[in-house]
């Protein structure tokens, strides 16, 4: 989804940009344009960093049998990323 909308933004700012030919006194659109490109790119470079990262999981289970013995087992998961 963030990278969906970094793209959007992208889309946005450089339609904003070099499409729009529009002179308002109170706003210069160009620069939000520019400003709207920049951050979709922060946008979508944040979402690839989250997406490719690596995930670990330690899950300890506890049993007490009937004598009262305590036993650990520890299960190490990593989620490696998909390979797009």
């Amino acid at each position: 989804m963030s990278i969906g909308f970094g793209v959007f933004l992208i889309v946005v700012g450089a339609i904003l940009t070099f499409a729009l030919n529009v002179t308002t006194t109170w706003i210069d659109l160009h620069l939000v344009g520019w400003i709207l490109m920049a951050a979709g790119l922060i946008v979508v470079i944040i979402g690839i960093a989250l997406m490719v990262r690596k995930r670990q999981t330690i899950v300890t289970n506890r049993n007490v049998d009937s004598a009262g013995r305590e036993r650990i087992a520890e299960t190490d998961r990593r989620d490696d990323p998909p390979i797009v």
